[in-house]
């Protein structure tokens, strides 16, 4: 594990302000703490040096354009296969997240579909995949919270 950085409190409010908007320009970023355009400029530089920030993306409702379906699908995979098979589905571009989890399962995925059908074959080319023992599909039915932003 990577040493966590230390962050003053200006740093958090920097933070917490590209977390509402990070199109917020500088200047609108330094009027609301308080401080330098440079001063801003300077600390928001070190964050993305020291991989605090690591990128800028614009958050997409994908129900919107068409990924209805979200599905969270545990893997059980052969002993010793575990980070070669989690690094083939990850290059599935439907697959959003894999994690590497303890417990029954070996990884969890979540997966963004546009129809259960869609679901289906990826479920069964899953199921198929070399060392992939079981698979395990849960559908979300309705998101209460998702928050992807992490507020200091």
């Amino acid at each position: 594990m990577t040493p966590a950085v230390k962050l003053d409190e200006l740093d958090l409010r920097i933070v917490a302000l590209l977390n509402q908007d990070a199109r917020k320009s500088y200047r609108d970023i330094a009027r609301e703490i308080q401080a330098s355009i440079s001063t801003v400029s300077n600390r928001i530089r070190k964050l993305e040096s020291e991989g605090v920030i690591t990128g800028y993306a614009p958050l997409i409702d994908e129900s919107k354009i068409g990924f209805d379906v979200l599905a969270i699908v545990g893997v059980k995979i052969h002993k010793g296969k575990l980070l070669e098979v989690q690094r083939r589905i990850a290059k599935d571009e439907r697959v959003t997240h894999v994690f590497d989890v303890t417990g029954e399962w070996d990884s969890i995925l979540v997966v963004r579909l546009k129809s259960t059908r869609e679901l289906d074959g990826f479920i069964k080319r899953l199921g198929s995949m070399e060392y992939v023992e079981n698979t395990y599909t849960q559908v979300v039915l309705n998101v209460v919270k998702e928050e992807r932003r992490v507020l200091p």
